[in-house]
């Protein structure tokens, strides 16, 4: 018990202390972390536990789809909407089918994705991108051509 406080405790300040890039970094390693704990559930038959970690990473998923900024991100924007929504259709015949593959389809997606973000978020610390002000959004445009949909 106490070593679950204590996990959450560090959890919080990673995520208060984070930039928004990292937020994103983050956001994917999570959907990715939930995925492989369905992909178990899967294997050993647990649909209640399949159920709920897909559901975990259809929620994150969900919230990156809700986040982007047309305004801003104008084609590469569009492209991870389309994007997400995929994952999201592919996900969801996943549960219903029990597909492992698939899951690892959507695995190799968004681990493609994070590195990108992973990328941009590490050049912005370094100054080689220029500071984003709040009405803007950074997009991991040079990891992305081949996940266009």
């Amino acid at each position: 018990m106490q070593t679950q406080i204590v996990h959450k405790q560090y959890v919080s300040t990673q995520v208060s202390t984070a930039d928004r890039l990292q937020l994103v970094v983050m956001l994917y390693d999570g959907a990715i972390t939930f995925l492989n704990q369905a992909k178990e559930k899967m294997a050993a038959q647990d649909a209640a536990g399949k159920g709920l970690y897909l559901g975990k990473a259809l929620d994150i998923i969900a919230e990156l789809n809700a986040s982007l900024n047309f305004q801003e991100g104008k084609e590469v924007a569009a492209n991870l909407f389309h994007l997400y929504n995929f994952m999201t259709a592919h996900l969801t015949r996943a549960n219903l089918n029990w597909d492992a593959a698939a899951l690892d389809d959507v695995i190799k997606m968004l681990g493609q994705l994070r590195d990108a973000w992973e990328e941009v978020s590490q050049k912005s610390k370094r100054g080689e991108i220029k500071e984003v002000t709040e009405e803007q959004t950074l997009t991991p445009r040079a990891n992305l051509g081949s996940l266009v949909v």
